[in-house]
């Protein structure tokens, strides 16, 4: 994943609003969202080539997502795949933070990532390339491949985007957000960030949805949920066929509620 937005316990309808893009190469393969077959209380998509996920959700309510941290003068060629922390927490019973100080001690034999975890007890983040582990406050946040809230361009711009569509509107429509998560403006070169990929990848890389030879989101995701424990999740999947997607969608009820609600 390398991009999430998300409105956090700050909707009077819907305590966690969250959108996100996946950028990938086109050759991995990868699965739809669906209830996972070997684990039917997840709902999550599937990478096909390490068996890990991007962004997930159980029927209970444990949350969890991820995106890697760009610095290609530290990657390690051999690193375990980072999609595995994602499906570890969903699989468990742990809670954020016991689960954070589980993987802390081996965090730094993958490549940088921001981890977003969540249960009943509300959204945590953990990042590999700080050690900081802290619980995310209400309001409107975004993530692309530096730590949380970095104000990137695409970062800044999303955030905007999905402020003013919820702002005064009790509802609204996935295909609203997915509307953000479809744009491909760039900024000027003088705004881009300088990660170390030169400037011609900044420039791919610098807008919300990406197309490129090669390379590009592979799918876009809204997650709605309600305050009664209503979930709906919604992906849209891309293939190097420019305009050409395929939609998923699920909907179900948590057992004892919204776990992201304010309670009282």
């Amino acid at each position: 994943m390398c991009l999430i937005l998300f409105s956090y316990r700050s909707h009077p309808v819907y305590p966690l609003i969250l959108a996100a893009n996946r950028d990938e190469f086109y050759e991995r393969p990868s699965a739809a969202i669906a209830f996972w077959e070997d684990a039917p209380d997840i709902l999550a998509g599937r990478d096909l080539k390490e068996e890990g996920t991007w962004l997930g959700i159980t029927k209970t309510g444990r949350l969890a997502a991820i995106t890697n941290y760009r610095d290609p003068h530290a990657l390690k060629d051999h690193a375990p795949s980072r999609g595995t922390l994602v499906s570890g927490f969903l699989r468990g019973d742990e809670s954020p933070e016991e689960y954070v100080q589980q993987i802390r001690p081996d965090a730094g034999r993958y490549n940088g990532f921001n981890l977003i975890l969540g249960e009943r007890s509300g959204l945590v983040h953990f990042s590999n390339m700080t050690d900081t582990f802290r619980e995310i406050s209400p309001g409107v946040h975004g993530i692309s491949n530096h730590l949380m809230d970095t104000p990137w361009p695409k970062v800044e711009r999303g955030k905007k985007l999905l402020e003013d569509l919820i702002s005064d509107r009790r509802d609204f429509s996935p295909e609203e957000i997915f509307d953000i998560l479809a744009d491909t403006s760039r900024p000027d070169d003088p705004d881009l960030p300088d990660t170390g990929v030169g400037l011609d990848w900044e420039r791919v890389l610098s807008s919300i949805f990406i197309r490129s030879e090669g390379y590009g989101t592979r799918s876009s995701s809204v997650m709605l949920i309600d305050k009664g424990g209503g979930v709906e999740f919604v992906e849209r999947s891309f293939s190097s066929d420019p305009g050409a997607y395929e939609t998923v969608r699920f909907s179900f009820r948590m057992p004892e509620g919204s776990p992201f609600a304010v309670p009282g």
